[in-house]
């Protein structure tokens, strides 16, 4: 490892006004691939924020990595500077001086509380409370930049500013640089994730989800996909360059099929765990019978919230062992019972339908 990629240096910036930061704003990457995707903040989280900077308390500190002492593998966008941890706050700065919205309707000024500021935008807060704007514009932001272009450096660090925090698994993960991790995120920016899923994605589910498919894919069949196998799955990285090429084009043909298949956010999808088996259920199946398989699934999860296994295409106990399968969702044994059960109630389905 040469020295460049050792280089790690991490310093308090100089501090700059909230109007520096404006004015530099198309030379910050927000949202590189090592940021946490994190919920998005509500307007009355952004207000809350912007309360705490006017009213004088203490804000946390943001991290950026600096590019500008010079060339770096991390800087994605060839900009001058790259958030690492402070996204949100960043966004709720601008969106404040672009008027997107007021402060809280019933903000209180707290050094003269009988100011009438509440539902305030920016705009009217410079021209009808200039003093108050002025504190906004002059905050000095406590920055730390990080300079660096080893990736291991910055994984290493968001670990450790969100070590106090509930990150998931999926969020740390996606923290991570590397082939892997750029490989799941692409796996996740695939249509049928941006348009059909229908579960929450705020805690990275989607990027688990993601993972999941791409372990069944490389390996070549069902494996466990529990915190600690997904980890070492990112970590290891050691795939031939040919073999994860191809596994990624069957895994983007696959689900560009489900995309068509499944209905724009689909209730059958409102579940992570099951959509790695589906995907295998898809990735499986003769062409022909594809369109089919929605129709199937949507009658097998009506028999299963039923219980009722009065169908002919289900055999004795299925619906029962298709639920007990399902409370060990990242188990190996779970994905292929679930799986089988699934494949052979569609074989014998179609041929029921076929029948009629």
């Amino acid at each position: 490892m040469n020295n460049e990629t050792r280089l790690f240096k991490m310093q308090r910036m100089e501090a700059r006004t909230l109007t520096w930061w404006r004015a530099r704003r198309d030379r910050i990457d927000v949202d590189p691939s090592y940021q946490r995707k994190g919920r998005r903040w509500s307007t009355s989280d952004k207000q809350y924020f912007i309360d705490s900077i006017l009213n004088g308390f203490d804000i946390p500190k943001f991290y950026v990595a600096d590019f500008t002492w010079g060339d770096s593998a991390l800087n994605e966008k060839k900009l001058e500077y790259a958030v690492i941890d402070g996204k949100q706050r960043f966004e709720a700065i601008f969106d404040f001086f672009d008027d997107k919205f007021t402060l809280a309707s019933d903000f209180k000024y707290m050094r003269q509380p009988s100011l009438p500021v509440g539902g305030v935008k920016y705009s009217d807060l410079k021209s009808d409370f200039p003093d108050i704007a002025e504190i906004f514009d002059n905050f000095n932001l406590d920055v730390m930049g990080v300079i660096t272009s080893g990736k291991e450096f910055v994984e290493e660090l968001f670990v450790r500013l969100n070590r106090s925090k509930p990150l998931s698994g999926a969020e740390i993960r996606n923290a991570m640089t590397g082939e892997i991790s750029s490989i799941i995120r692409n796996i996740r920016d695939q249509e049928f994730f941006i348009s059909n899923i229908r579960f929450n994605t705020a805690r990275g589910q989607d990027l688990n989800c993601a993972a999941k498919i791409f372990i069944f894919e490389i390996s070549g069949g069902f494996q466990e996909t529990k915190k600690t196998n997904l980890d070492k799955f990112i970590r290891d990285d050691n795939y031939p360059k040919d073999h994860v090429e191809s596994s990624l084009q069957k895994i983007i043909l696959t689900l560009e099929i489900m995309s068509e298949v499944f209905q724009f956010k689909d209730v059958l999808l409102q579940s992570e765990g099951q959509i790695p088996v589906y995907y295998w259920l898809f990735r499986n199946t003769v062409g022909e019978n594809l369109p089919y398989i929605r129709d199937f699934l949507e009658l097998f999860q009506r028999e299963l919230a039923s219980q009722d296994n009065d169908r002919s295409f289900l055999q004795p106990d299925e619906l029962h062992k298709y639920k007990l399968a399902s409370r060990s969702i990242n188990d190996r044994n779970s994905h292929q019972l679930r799986y089988t059960i699934l494949s052979e109630a569609f074989t014998r389905w179609l041929h029921t339908k076929s029948m009629t």
